[in-house]
């Protein structure tokens, strides 16, 4: 299992639509981390030369995430929504790109991931059969799930998962939930420390923890609630190694509250408030990838003009927290920190607490 190979359970968060490189997950995997390319938005012919990029750069463990496509979204809300976002690409001089559905070239990346593996597969937005999961563990990799609530993980265990990765509603970036149900509330999500409990008493797996951690003391906290590494992606948006937008870096270190919105890309997501996230999130429908295709020039052309209004600025409740550092000093500095609170935690219990807490004991 690689998490036990790992010397600082720390795991890099794919990071998909451009923070991901290969500088980023081989500074993490070199500081004794996990670190995650994503698959997201690429071709199979582009992973694969990422993937090469990054064994280049570090002979760890290196992990790739991919997204499990789902069905076509009904064009009717598309092309309502698509309406009222004609004064924005007015205004930013540009046209709206074609909503359309396509699987994120999903055969050619399981049979490049199969012919080629990595040491670990993960999925967000769903659950593979067992037949992809069987096939790429034959060529040696392990297969991660990334769930959001209980019945999504015991989906992934029936189905042959080696790991879940629990991803809590303080999460930064899309909602990895199997379905996006169009009627679901944008508020309704389980938080991390409930879904690490729920997970721990349901499903027999190991567990990553995903959602709002960016210190070591939340590292510590998730480890003491039965995780047995801890995924971060907020946290590393502002390394050097990362590509994130110069707008994007600004806005995760301010302090901004984030909100849940499918307003980007018809998929609920998590990010930074901004102008188009308030006027829009009430009236976008669940249409993934439509939505995604149908903003991509606007959200490109706002990227390049360094417009934080427009673009989705993806992020975790805890993103005013991020630092801006070298990943593996990032990396070291969380661990030095997550085992002095781990070592704090254990004086307090084994001492049993003080004052009042002493009493409650």
């Amino acid at each position: 299992m690689i998490l036990d190979q790992l010397v600082v359970p720390v795991v890099l968060a794919p990071l998909a639509g451009g923070p991901s490189t290969p500088q980023l997950a081989a500074a993490v995997g070199n500081a004794g981390g996990l670190g995650f390319l994503a698959a997201g938005y690429l071709t199979a012919v582009t992973l694969a030369e990422r993937l090469g990029q990054t064994r280049a750069l570090t002979t760890a463990p290196i992990g790739v995430n991919v997204f499990v496509p789902g069905a076509p979204a009904t064009p009717a809300p598309v092309s309502a929504y698509a309406a009222t976002l004609a004064g924005d690409a007015r205004d930013a001089g540009v046209e709206l790109g074609t909503p359309r559905f396509e699987d994120d070239d999903w055969a050619a990346k399981i049979d490049l991931l199969a012919a080629d593996p990595a040491p670990v597969v993960s999925f967000t937005f769903g659950c593979p059969d067992t037949g992809v999961i069987a096939r790429l563990q034959d060529a040696g990799s392990e297969v991660w799930v990334t769930v959001t609530r209980p019945a999504e993980a015991l989906e992934a265990a029936a189905a042959g998962a080696d790991v879940l990765v629990a991803q809590g509603a303080e999460a930064g970036g899309h909602r990895s939930s199997f379905r996006d149900d169009p009627a679901g509330d944008l508020t309704d999500g389980i938080g991390l420390l409930s879904l690490l409990q729920l997970l721990s008493a349901c499903a027999d797996l190991p567990l990553v923890a995903a959602g709002g951690i960016i210190t070591g003391a939340g590292i510590a906290a998730v480890l003491a609630a039965g995780a047995a590494a801890a995924q971060l992606g907020t946290a590393f948006l502002r390394c050097p190694e990362a590509g994130t937008a110069q707008a994007h870096r600004q806005a995760v270190a301010g302090p901004a509250p984030t909100a849940m919105t499918r307003a980007f890309t018809g998929r609920i997501a998590r990010g930074i408030r901004n102008r188009f996230l308030d006027e829009h999130s009430a009236g976008a429908p669940a249409a993934y990838p439509e939505i995604h295709h149908l903003t991509a020039p606007l959200r490109q052309a706002a990227r390049a003009a360094g417009n934080p209004d427009l673009v989705n600025l993806w992020a975790g409740q805890t993103h005013e927290l991020s630092r801006e550092r070298p990943a593996a000093e990032l990396v070291r500095e969380l661990a030095d920190q997550a085992r002095a609170s781990a070592s704090q935690a254990a004086s307090r219990l084994a001492s049993g607490g003080s004052g009042e807490a002493a009493e409650l004991l």
